[in-house]
């Protein structure tokens, strides 16, 4: 069974209205979004991190970053840093690397979810292909997925460029 294919019957179960659409093969959530005409926002970014030791899922919106020493402040972590996909890959075999939806709990996984996630209606997230994505209500899956939402991301525009 592949990543979509348990998905869609995770969310069939649970009687959840969901919508799939294709695209050319992005790589990069900010890539689906501009294949798909979505502002930034909308389109959900699957970050993993290691919060001392332990594998977490991260949801955010793809306009943001992770700021590592906010999170490390929420989840009173002494060590916290992006995984890297050799590390994070086995976790979610049925889905290409880099494409995981934003379900955690579906890979044992606890999930946190940015706060600006929150004010969307609808969510859109890659369905475990580079060519794939599910739309649903973010109701709809703060029900199912019960992540704990925090302030962990910083807007690109707050964003300073490198100095190089």
């Amino acid at each position: 069974m592949t990543c979509r294919e348990r998905l869609e019957a995770y969310l069939q179960a649970n009687q959840i209205p969901f919508q799939v659409q294709q695209h050319p093969i992005a790589f990069t959530a900010q890539g689906v979004a501009e294949s798909e005409h979505l502002p930034g926002d909308m389109m959900v970014k699957v970050v993993i991190a290691v919060a001392d030791g332990e594998m977490i899922m991260l949801a955010l919106p793809t306009s943001r970053r992770v700021d590592l020493v906010r999170l490390s402040e929420i989840l009173g972590a002494h060590e916290v840093r992006l995984s890297n996909e050799q590390e994070f890959a086995a976790a979610f075999p049925d889905c290409e690397v880099g494409a995981m939806p934003p379900f955690g709990n579906l890979f044992s996984l606890p999930v946190y979810v940015d706060e600006a996630l929150t004010e969307d209606d609808i969510i859109f997230f890659q369905a475990g292909t580079h060519t794939e994505t599910m739309s649903m209500r973010y109701a709809d899956f703060d029900r199912l997925v019960r992540p704990m939402v925090a302030e962990f991301a910083l807007h690109r525009s707050a964003m300073v460029a490198p100095e190089w």
